[in-house]
C-alpha cells in the first residue's frame, strides 16, 4: 500500500516541464566545470559561454510560449504551469542575459573572481522562475529563501569595500525579518484553514487553490486576516513597497553595479510575480482587507519613493528611490486587477518595459562608474553626451522610458496602468500617481541635463572617473534595446497579444 502511495506521488514529478529551470541550473554548474578545466588566461570565454547559453534556452523558451496555453499542474500540486508563468521565464531569462552583459563590462574592473557571479545569477533565476510557478505554500517559502540567500552573496560580492559589505549586513538583517514574518503569516494560515471548527477546513491548507477556498468560506476570521497582513508584509520586502523599502537606498549603493540591476528589475518582478498568484488564487477572498491595505501601500510607495530621490545626488541610491516608486505604480495595477481583467497585462508590460529602460540606465553606469562604484555622483556624468554621444543618447532614452516620456515603452507602461485604475474608479490613487509622474519627471531631468547641458567647465572641481569605451557588440545590443524601447511606444500589439490582453 505504502508503495503505491509512492508511486503515485512519484509519477507527479513532471521534470521534463521545468527544462528550462534546470537548463539554467546545468549551465550554471557547467560554468564551474570550464573554470576548472581552462587555463586562467582563458577565463574570459566563460562569461561569453555563459550569455549565449541563456540566449539558446531563451530561444527555446520562446519558441514553447506560442504552444503552452494550458494550465498544467506537477509535482502534486507545488508547481503550477500557465501562460503566465511562461511569460515570467522569458522575463527571468532576459533579467539574467542582461545582469550578465553589465557584469561583463562592471567586473572587468575589479579584481574579484568572475566565474562564480554568473553562475549565482542563474541559480538566483531559476529560483524566481519556481517561485512565480509554486502553487504551495512551502514551495514558495523554498523557492523564495533560494533566491534570498543567493542576492546575500552577489549584494557583498566585493568583499575589499566596506560599503558593499555594511550592504550585505542590511540586506541580510532586513531579509531575516521579512522572512520570519513571511513564515509567521504562513503558519496562521495554515493553522487556522486545519482548524475543524471552521466551516470548510482542510489539511492541505498550503495550497493556494484550497486555501482560496477555506478563506473565501470563512470571509471575517481574525487569524487569517493576520496571517494575510503578515505575507504582504514578507512579500513587500521583496518589492521594495513602503514601508518596507527603508533598505533599498544603501543597499542599492552598496551593492556592485549589476547586482544593483538584478535587485532592481528581477527581485522586483519576482515579488510582484509572488503577489500576482497569491493575490488571485488566495487573498481575493479577503479583499475588504487586502484592496484597502494595498491601496495605501501604492500611494505610500509611489509618494516616498518620489519625494525622496528629489535630494539624492548618488545615482545609485537616485534609482533605487525610483524604482520604489515604480513598485507603487505595479501596485496600483495589481489592485486594477481585482476587477478590471486588462489590468494584469498591463501589470507585465509594464514590467517588460521598466526591464528595458533599466537595462539601459544600468549599461551606461557600468561604462560610467569607477572600480569603487558605490560612490558614483552626478556629477561623474558632467559631459557624458559631449565625450561619448552613443552613452548619452542611450542614457537619455533609458531615463525618459523610466519617467514616462512619450513615445518610449515607459510612457505606454504608465499609460496601460492608470487606464486600468481609471476604470477600476481609483481616482484618488490615480491622482497621487500622477503627482509622482510629474515630481519623478524632475530627477531623470537632473540626470539628463547634467549628462546633456551641463559642462566640465561648470563643473571643474568634480573628479569624472575614466569611462569604459562601448565595444561593437554592447553598441548593437544597446541599440536593439532602445529601438525596442521606442518600438513599444508606438505599436505594443505583438506583445499585448502574447500577454493575453
Amino acid at each position: 500500500m505504502e508503495i503505491s502511495v509512492l508511486q503515485h506521488l512519484a509519477s507527479g514529478n513532471v521534470w521534463s516541464s521545468l527544462w528550462p529551470e534546470l537548463s539554467l541550473g546545468c549551465l550554471a554548474l557547467a560554468l564551474l566545470v570550464l573554470e576548472i578545466v581552462l587555463p586562467k588566461k582563458s577565463h574570459d570565454v566563460i562569461s561569453q559561454v555563459a550569455i549565449l547559453g541563456q540566449m539558446i534556452i531563451l530561444g527555446f523558451v520562446l519558441f514553447c510560449c506560442h504552444s503552452s496555453d494550458a494550465t498544467t499542474e506537477i509535482f502534486n500540486g507545488l508547481i503550477t504551469l500557465t501562460k503566465t508563468s511562461h511569460i515570467m521565464r522569458v522575463f527571468f531569462l532576459l533579467a539574467s542575459i542582461f545582469v550578465s552583459l553589465i557584469a561583463r563590462v562592471s567586473l572587468a574592473k575589479q579584481t574579484m573572481p568572475k566565474v562564480e557571479f554568473y553562475h549565482i545569477v542563474m541559480v538566483v533565476s531559476a529560483a524566481m522562475m519556481l517561485l512565480v510557478e509554486s502553487s504551495h505554500l512551502i514551495m514558495a517559502f523554498v523557492a523564495l529563501e533560494t533566491v534570498t540567500i543567493g542576492l546575500y552573496v552577489l549584494v557583498s560580492y566585493s568583499r575589499e569595500s566596506a560599503l558593499t559589505l555594511e550592504a550585505g549586513l542590511k540586506y541580510l538583517v532586513m531579509g531575516a525579518l521579512s522572512s520570519s514574518l513571511l513564515l509567521f503569516g504562513i503558519v496562521l494560515l495554515y493553522g487556522v484553514s486545519g482548524n475543524p471548527l471552521l466551516v470548510g477546513h482542510t489539511l492541505s491548507g498550503m495550497h493556494y487553490q484550497d486555501l482560496g477556498n477555506f478563506l473565501n468560506l470563512n470571509p471575517h476570521n481574525f487569524l487569517a486576516s493576520v496571517g494575510i497582513i503578515l505575507v504582504i508584509a514578507g512579500v513587500a520586502f521583496k518589492m521594495g513597497a513602503f514601508p518596507f523599502q527603508i533598505w533599498v537606498p544603501d543597499v542599492y549603493q552598496g551593492a556592485p553595479t549589476p547586482t544593483t540591476a538584478f535587485l532592481a528589475v528581477a527581485s522586483k518582478a519576482a515579488g510582484f510575480g509572488l503577489l500576482l498568484s497569491l493575490f488571485h488564487t488566495v487573498l481575493l477572498s479577503y479583499s475588504w482587507l487586502v484592496i484597502p491595505v494595498l491601496s495605501f501601500m501604492a500611494g505610500a510607495t509611489i509618494l516616498f519613493g518620489n519625494f525622496a530621490a528629489l535630494t539624492q545626488t548618488n545615482v545609485k541610491r537616485l534609482i533605487g528611490l525610483s524604482g520604489v516608486s515604480h513598485a507603487g505604480f505595479l501596485l496600483l495595477g495589481v489592485v486594477a486587477s481585482a476587477t478590471i481583467p486588462m489590468a494584469l497585462g498591463a501589470v507585465y508590460f509594464y514590467l517588460f518595459s521598466y526591464l528595458l529602460a533599466s537595462f539601459l540606465v544600468f549599461c551606461v553606469m557600468a561604462h560610467v562608474a569607477p572600480a569603487e562604484d558605490a560612490n558614483q555622483e552626478l556629477s561623474h556624468y558632467v559631459g557624458l553626451a559631449r565625450d561619448n554621444p552613443f552613452l548619452g543618447a542611450i542614457l537619455a532614452i533609458g531615463l525618459g522610458s523610466l519617467a514616462g516620456i512619450p513615445p518610449l515603452a515607459g510612457f505606454m507602461g504608465k499609460f496601460f496602468v492608470f487606464l486600468a485604475a481609471y476604470q477600476a474608479k481609483m481616482y484618488s490613487l490615480l491622482f497621487v500617481a500622477i503627482i509622482g509622474v510629474i515630481v519623478s519627471i524632475y530627477y531623470y531631468f537632473g540626470w539628463i541635463k547634467a549628462a546633456f547641458f551641463e559642462s566640465s567647465e561648470q563643473d571643474a572641481g568634480a573628479a569624472r572617473p575614466a569611462r569604459t569605451e562601448v565595444c561593437w557588440c554592447n553598441r548593437l545590443i544597446f541599440t536593439l534595446v532602445a529601438l525596442v524601447t521606442l518600438g513599444l511606444g508606438f505599436y505594443q500589439g505583438a506583445l499585448g497579444q502574447w500577454l493575453n490582453w
